[in-house]
C-alpha cells in the first residue's frame, strides 16, 4: 500500500445542547439539508427575476409559486427518499419490519427514490397551478447541485458510504469495524472517499454546467434542456463513481464481492448503476428533445 490517509477528527454534531433532560443536537447532514435547500431556492429565485432568460421574457414562475413548490418539494424528498431506500434496497426486511419504515432517524434514504419523489411532487403542483413542466422542471433541476454537494460532504464527514479498498495515496482509512473490515487487505484498509468523488462530479461540476447553460447559453428558452443535462449528467457521474463506491452489504457476498444487483458471468451492474441507466436515457431523451424543437 503506498499510502493511507487517516480519517479527520471530525464529529457528525456540530454541537449538542441539554434542554429540560433532552439532548438536542445539530448534526452536519441535516446542516447540509438546510443550507443546501436554501441555495437551490435562491438560484430558482434569481433565474425567474430574469426575464431576458426566458422566452418572450415570461418566466413560467413566480418567486412566489417556487416559494410555495419547495414545501412540495421538501416533502418529496424526505418521503421519496425514504420509501426509495426501503424498495431498492432493503424490501425483504422491511416487509418484515414494517414499523421501521418511517424511521428515517435511524438512516437509510436513496437519491433516486427522493428524485423520484420530487418528479411526482412537482408534477401534482404544476398540474394544480397549470404551469409549464419542462420549464418548471427545468428551474428544480438547476436548484439540485448545491444540495448534491453539500450532502456528500457530510456522508464524508459521517464516515459512511465510503469507498471500495484502493491502494491509492488518497486512500483513506475510515474508522469502524465495518469500513476496516477488508478481505485480503493486512493492516489499514485505505478506501476510495467516494463521497468526495460524489461531491465534485454531481455538486460543482454538474453545478457550473447547468449555471453556465442558463446565464450563458439562455438554456431557459429551450424547454427541457436544463433538466435533460442534469438528468444526464447525474447518471453518468453516479454511474462512474459506482466503480468506486463499497455497494450497499445486502448485495455482497462470498459469490459477489462487487456486490452487484444484476450480472451475467461476473459482468453486471451495481443497484445504483441499473438505477442510473433509466435517468441517463430520459436526459438524453430531454436534450434531444429540447434541440429539435430548437
Amino acid at each position: 500500500m503506498r499510502g493511507v490517509l487517516q480519517f479527520p477528527d471530525l464529529s457528525p454534531e456540530i454541537f449538542s445542547i441539554s434542554i429540560f433532560g433532552f439532548e438536542l443536537a445539530l448534526r452536519w447532514y441535516a446542516l447540509a439539508y438546510i443550507v443546501g435547500i436554501v441555495l437551490g431556492w435562491r438560484l430558482a429565485v434569481r433565474a425567474v427575476k430574469s426575464p431576458q432568460l426566458w422566452r418572450a421574457q415570461t418566466p413560467v414562475m413566480t418567486p412566489a409559486q417556487i416559494e410555495d413548490l419547495l414545501t412540495w418539494i421538501i416533502l418529496g424528498v424526505i418521503l421519496g427518499g425514504r420509501l426509495g431506500y426501503v424498495a431498492f434496497y432493503q424490501p425483504a426486511y422491511f416487509l418484515q419490519n414494517p414499523g421501521e419504515i418511517l424511521a428515517i432517524w435511524q438512516g437509510g434514504m436513496a437519491f433516486h427514490g427522493g428524485l423520484i419523489g420530487v418528479i411526482l411532487a412537482g408534477w401534482m403542483y404544476t398540474t394544480r397551478h397549470g404551469i409549464a413542466k419542462l420549464g418548471a422542471a427545468d428551474i428544480m433541476a438547476l436548484g439540485v447541485p448545491p444540495g448534491l454537494l453539500l450532502g456528500r460532504i457530510a456522508n464524508f464527514i459521517n464516515a459512511e458510504l465510503w469507498g471500495r479498498p484502493t491502494d491509492m495515496p488518497w486512500g483513506v482509512a475510515f474508522p469502524g469495524a465495518a469500513a476496516q473490515s477488508c478481505p485480503q487487505v493486512e493492516g489499514i484498509c485505505a478506501r476510495h472517499p467516494s463521497q468526495l468523488y460524489e461531491a465534485g462530479l454531481e455538486g460543482l461540476v454538474l453545478g457550473a454546467i447547468l449555471i453556465w447553460l442558463v446565464w450563458a447559453r439562455r438554456a431557459l428558452m429551450r424547454p427541457g434542456l436544463v433538466a435533460g443535462t442534469f438528468f444526464a449528467g447525474y447518471g453518468l457521474s453516479r454511474f462512474f463513481v459506482e466503480f468506486f463506491r463499497q455497494p450497499d452489504a445486502q448485495f455482497v457476498t462470498d459469490g459477489n464481492p462487487l456486490g452487484l444487483a444484476w450480472q451475467i458471468g461476473g459482468v453486471g451492474l451495481t443497484m445504483g448503476q441499473i438505477l442510473c441507466v433509466p435517468m441517463i436515457l430520459l436526459g438524453l431523451a430531454l436534450m434531444l428533445r429540447a434541440g429539435r424543437r430548437a
